[in-house]
């Protein structure tokens, strides 16, 4: 979803609702698709990702150029409601022959999905996507991590090993310090966090949130995802969780933590003025924008007393086939030459910063965050993306109001819990 971790993923977790979170703050969509022009011969393709926008026009040309199919991509910015832009393109009878979608918006499109179940890709994932049926639906582009992102550079001009940030009570120590520190090590905070629910509502509600539901956990452990669907929540794992987001706030730029967009959050990082960030490795691309020189890598979102050395680590979301294209078979040759083709693995890893789901992929990542989530994938130290299975539009619509409220000191821990509670329960009611 990720995504992750410019621009604004876009969010994106980047992941349609989430997918507005892993990319630009910008609600323009960048197209250099033909179909304006009556080529009815090219594939066209809807890119939730603004920040993979152009290594994906890229090797679209080269694919074109080896095959002779042309392929339009048309990428969403991250203010976009792409679940909403889908539904529109539905309705108005101009769907895309290629898409993204993710858990939470499955069930919108899941009858407009082409079964990739014959597809060789399958056999070399474990991320594909399977629908309540068991057939594969989705192809997995990538694998993102959410933590705190931090900067080394940062950390070790404080002491601080950031191995040890493995609990909430090693994340006060650290915050502690750093704070005391900031003059010495030329910052304006300790973190750079964004709760406007406006534009971050996915980065809150979706991401924040997600430590709280699978954050220690065993992937196929959905106590607390089941819970949530159905309007509940845990009372002593959400005080805990309520106490890591105060830390957070606390510690934030204040100016950027109310009132600050994607873009803000991530140049008062990049610009070096905060030891973390709250987003995922979907920054990646964007470093280069900054001239990022230090060195950076992402940090579990620890919030409990017990250690959980993990990262949040799945597919942000999945590139399906509408099932009425009159050009499925190029799509699924499309989609297959991403993993099959050296040009293909070299435009979603090296170009686009993104970590491969893939496990006969021969091509490393190379960006920072990338580097660092995959060791904690190599090392078996990831947890499940279970936000991505919240009721669709729940963090827009209800949670990610009350993430703002208690960034404002509207509410205390005990008012951010009983008005958490009552939004998720309310939620899921509908």
């Amino acid at each position: 979803m990720r995504k992750k971790v410019l621009a604004a993923l876009l969010a994106s977790a980047m992941v349609i609702g989430s997918l507005s979170g892993c990319g630009s703050s910008s609600s323009q969509a960048s197209s250099d698709s033909k179909t304006s022009t009556g080529n009815s011969e090219a594939i066209r393709f809807v890119n939730t990702k603004i920040e993979i926008d152009k290594p994906l026009k890229e090797f679209a040309k080269k694919y074109q150029e080896k095959t002779g199919q042309e392929v339009d991509i048309e990428s969403l910015g991250g203010g976009v409601d792409v679940n909403g832009q889908l539904k529109n393109y539905l309705a108005a009878g101009n769907m895309p022959d290629i898409y993204a979608f993710g858990p939470d918006s499955y069930v919108s499109f899941k009858d407009y999905l082409t079964d990739l179940s014959d597809q060789e890709w399958i056999k070399d994932t474990d991320f594909a996507f399977k629908g309540d049926d068991g057939k594969v639906y989705g192809f997995p582009f990538a694998i993102e991590g959410i933590g705190l992102v931090y900067n080394a550079d940062i950390l070790k001009k404080a002491g601080i090993d950031p191995k040890t940030l493995t609990n909430i009570n090693a994340y006060k120590e650290a915050f502690k310090k750093i704070d005391g520190m900031k003059d010495q090590l030329g910052i304006q905070a300790v973190a750079s966090v964004a709760a406007e629910s406006g534009q971050m509502y996915w980065s809150t509600g979706n991401h924040i949130m997600g430590a709280y539901l699978s954050e220690g956990l065993d992937r196929k452990d959905k106590k607390y995802i089941d819970m949530l669907n159905k309007g509940q929540l845990d009372d002593e794992r959400f005080g805990e969780f309520a106490d890591y987001v105060k830390l957070l706030f606390d510690y934030a730029d204040k100016t950027v933590l109310i009132s600050g967009t994607y873009d803000d959050q991530l140049a008062l990082w990049a610009k070096g003025k905060t030891a973390f960030i709250t987003q995922g490795n979907w920054i990646d691309p964007s470093l280069a924008t900054y001239d990022v020189k230090f060195d950076c890598g992402i940090a579990p979102p620890a919030f409990t007393t017990k250690d959980t050395p993990g990262i949040l680590a799945d597919a942000p979301a999945y590139w399906g086939i509408y099932k009425d294209s009159k050009k499925i078979d190029a799509c699924k040759e499309f989609l297959k030459a991403f993993v099959s083709t050296e040009e293909g693995q070299k435009c979603l890893i090296k170009d686009s910063g993104m970590v491969s789901p893939f496990k006969t992929s021969t091509i490393e990542p190379d960006l920072p965050l990338a580097k660092s989530e995959s060791n904690y994938i190599k090392n078996n130290q990831t947890y499940a993306w279970d936000w991505t299975h919240m009721k669709d539009g729940i963090a827009m619509n209800s949670t990610g109001p009350v993430f703002e409220l208690y960034a404002k000191g509207q509410l205390d821990k005990d008012g951010f819990t009983k008005a958490m509670k009552k939004a998720v329960s309310d939620y899921m009611a509908k």
